[in-house]
């Protein structure tokens, strides 16, 4: 993984799952992928801290960590990660996804660079994982930084009850799918004893999640630093297409003749399967017959003593609207909660 000349002729290996290349992504993607052409993008760059050298970070045993790892010089960072970017946002089509995972040292150049193309930021994520770097004068960095973006003109993929339904709750009544999308996600690192890897690799879990989330059966799927091929092997086992780059000559021999392995759809069998009930009017305006038919169902529902949550309840089985679409239009009607007192008396109030 590294930013250097392009090879005159780029080893890469081909088959109906897709395409990987052996050689710099950045000249790799201007020779090798159309414009407009990937539906998702997530890549893992190198983190520019001397990732050569990790295992004097993380004071780890590296016997089955394949040599040749290539890091990117501090100083040449920030064209570095303008060049690729450039080249992820050209390739992306109008809509399609991309997730760039780092570190906080170089994140500013990574910022930067995004800020220089067109591609509009939806979330940054945090992956809290399940170790850090010992210190002792400091506190112990244990995350990292996902940084989600579209690229604009087309819509985006977000499949939103591709893991928990909208009405899965927890024995507590929280929403699982609400917690499931939240922006901190905590996702332990794979320990992988006595197995030939990358000397940093990628979760199945988080990739997992990110494909789910952002991409369909069938898309393609990116990776301009394939590494330990991880992402392309939960993107096959997840049945999508892959293409990407990984410069170690070493990684890419021994990691090619896994890749033949996969099976398409192996994944699938071990997803979860969501519960999803159908909202018959989802994203459906709301037409005055509609506000005025709410507004007397909300006083009856009222007057029989019924709760605030209840009553949203009921309105949304015969709305065939969503909890909050209900909450909206109440607020909109102006329609007030009439509540008993301990004493037996009506207070009114209005819910904000």
């Amino acid at each position: 993984m590294h930013f250097q000349p392009a090879l005159l002729i780029m080893k890469s290996f081909t088959n109906n799952n897709g395409t990987f290349y052996n050689g710099d992504c950045i000249s790799g993607a201007v020779t090798h992928i159309p414009d407009n052409s990937i539906d998702l993008i997530i890549t893992d760059p190198p983190y520019g801290i001397n990732g050569d050298k990790l295992q004097k970070h993380y004071n780890r045993n590296e016997e089955f960590v394949i040599e040749g790892y290539v890091e990117i010089p501090q100083t040449e960072y920030a064209d570095f990660s303008l060049k690729w970017i450039t080249q992820a946002e050209r390739v992306l089509k109008p809509g399609g996804s991309i997730y760039i995972v780092s570190g906080y040292t170089n994140l500013i150049d990574i910022l930067n660079a995004l800020r220089q193309t067109d591609l509009k930021e939806i979330n940054h994520i945090i992956w809290k994982y399940n170790f850090g770097v010992f210190t002792r004068q400091k506190y112990i960095s244990s995350h990292y930084h996902i940084l989600f973006y579209e690229k604009p003109g087309g819509r985006r993929t977000f499949n939103l009850e591709s893991r928990f339904g909208l009405v899965e709750k927890t024995e507590e009544g929280r929403s699982h799918n609400n917690a499931d999308r939240e922006d901190v996600w905590i996702i332990n690192r794979e320990y992988k004893p006595g197995q030939i890897k990358n000397k940093n690799e990628l979760p199945m879990k988080l990739l997992t999640k990110m494909i789910q989330y952002s991409s369909n059966e069938g898309d393609l799927v990116g990776d301009f630093f394939l590494g330990g091929f991880s992402t392309a092997k939960v993107a096959i086992g997840l049945n999508r297409r892959v293409i990407g780059f990984e410069i170690s000559e070493a990684m890419y021999d021994a990691k090619i003749i896994e890749m033949e392995k996969i099976i398409p759809g192996q994944l699938i069998s071990n997803l979860r399967s969501p519960s999803i009930k159908e909202i018959k009017n989802l994203g459906q305006s709301w037409t005055e017959e509609d506000y005025v038919k709410l507004t007397k169902r909300f006083t009856s529902l009222n007057a029989n003593g019924k709760n605030k949550k209840q009553i949203i309840a009921e309105l949304g089985e015969e709305f065939g609207r969503g909890h909050w679409a209900i909450e909206k239009a109440l607020k909109k009607s102006d329609i007030k909660f009439v509540k008993k007192s301990k004493a037996g008396k009506l207070t009114d109030f209005l819910e904000k």
